[in-house]
């Protein structure tokens, strides 16, 4: 099985941001649950990495690995609309 590499880009400790590392846990902790890495990036703490990246928009999820590699941007709060950008079948 793939390991997922993902990266969630947010402003600050927003309720926002707040609302889409908790739903983006909440998914991969039932459907990635010992297959993933999740990297956090404040982008008013680490400008560069976003500017990197391209970012333009927050909150945004990179997924790296495994490829292809995709970006959403939003909430995350939509269980369906994040499982099909990962490439994921929800589980039974």
């Amino acid at each position: 099985m793939d390991e997922y590499v993902l990266k969630l880009y947010v402003t600050g400790r927003t309720p926002r941001s707040e609302r889409a590392i908790n739903s983006l846990r909440g998914i991969c902790e039932t459907e990635l649950a010992g297959r993933y890495v999740l990297v956090v990036v404040d982008v008013l703490e680490q400008p560069a990495l976003a500017e990197d990246e391209r970012i333009l928009a927050t909150p945004t999820l990179v997924k790296e690995l495994p490829p292809p590699l995709r970006r959403m941007i939003g909430d995350l709060s939509d269980k369906e609309k994040v499982l099909l950008g990962l490439d994921l079948q929800p589980r039974d």
